[in-house]
């Protein structure tokens, strides 16, 4: 499928736009292009070839093509969005606007569209015609440490078989390992959720609640994820998996989650805008309120979730979240794991 002259372009120059552009360049892809809205910061990365606000410490190499505003290569075939959730719309759209559409859009954030409850897959389908292939890209993955190059791994779902073959050998390299599915609801709703999940398990540690607390966080957000995902269209392996599990894992047990630092600052007492001023609008906040309304949508118990919810809008202290959480009636284990039709 891939030609000499195919080109990828990636939205968003954070830090995981950034690591994916680093390792598509690394692999020897033909013309990878980095871009990002803020011209200024587009412009400083071209000239100290660094982008210390994300990647501290990481070279990014010449053969990098840095582009900002509507500066836009041709001839691009994969586009891929690393641009936090919630502006995916408005940014592809532009960008198909001006280049036209390319043979796969790539997602490679994770969330539910606040207003919508659509998931990446639904929002792109409205944008671009059926002839254009989706593919999501998701796994338990730091971006500092894939542009470290430590060893990693990742899923790329497509309904495409082309397409997933065709990103795995663009992304391949001996430290990044990569795997197909044909799963992308399941890695859509196990990247989303799992953020929500982070958010918890940060209240739960700030609270002190113990490493016992904290695995049991952990096993009953699966069981969340994975009852909202097979009602979702998911498959049950898929949350098992590195977007299921091994990425809720990652994200609610060490302090590079941002979504962790968040909950561990709103346990600490901050407000969620004080927080939201520390470390920025994570994705997990936007995705909460989005997902309880769609679980109450679809008659989704979904209790972690909706105390993530409440105490970021402050319906609810985290404090009291726990105690509702620990509150809740006895049930046997297994209750709820699977969705009832």
């Amino acid at each position: 499928m891939r030609t000499e002259s195919s080109s990828t372009l990636v939205l968003g120059a954070g830090a995981w736009g950034t690591a994916i552009a680093l390792a598509l360049v690394r692999n020897g892809s033909s013309e990878v292009y980095l871009w990002g809205r803020d011209e200024a910061a587009m412009k400083l990365l071209r000239e100290t070839r660094a982008n210390d606000a994300y990647l501290p410490g990481i070279v990014l190499p010449r053969e990098l093509k840095i582009i900002s505003a509507d500066d836009y290569p041709g001839n691009v075939d994969l586009v891929v969005s690393a641009i936090p959730f919630q502006q995916m719309r408005a940014v592809v759209s532009r960008v198909v606007s001006m280049i036209g559409r390319p043979q796969c859009i790539a997602c490679a954030s994770k969330g539910l569209e606040a207003e919508t409850f659509l998931r990446a897959d639904q929002v792109i389908a409205e944008l671009v015609e059926d002839d254009t292939a989706f593919a999501m890209l998701s796994g338990p993955n730091f971006a500092l440490e894939v542009a470290e190059q430590r060893p990693a791994a990742i899923t790329v779902a497509s309904k495409d078989p082309r397409w997933s073959r065709d990103i795995v050998g663009r992304l391949h390299s001996d430290v990044f390992r990569r795997y197909t599915s044909e799963d992308v609801i399941g890695v859509e709703i196990g990247g989303a959720i799992k953020n929500v999940m982070a958010i918890a398990a940060g209240i739960a540690d700030g609270l002190d609640l113990g490493a016992n607390s904290r695995a049991a966080l952990i096993t009953r957000g699966l069981a969340e994820i994975t009852r909202f995902g097979i009602l979702q269209g998911g498959q049950l392996e898929t949350f098992m998996g590195l977007s299921g599990v091994g990425d809720l894992v990652l994200t609610c047990t060490d302090n590079k989650s941002r979504n962790r630092r968040f909950g561990l600052e709103l346990a600490a007492g901050a407000t969620v805008a004080q927080a939201i001023v520390k470390f920025g609008l994570v994705e997990g906040t936007t995705t909460a309120a989005a997902l309880v309304k769609l679980a109450d949508k679809l008659g989704v118990d979904m209790p972690i979730s909706r105390q993530v919810a409440d105490a970021i809008a402050g319906v609810t202290t985290p404090r009291q979240a726990v105690k509702n959480l620990l509150s809740r009636e006895p049930a046997a284990e297994s209750a709820g794991l699977m969705p009832s039709y």
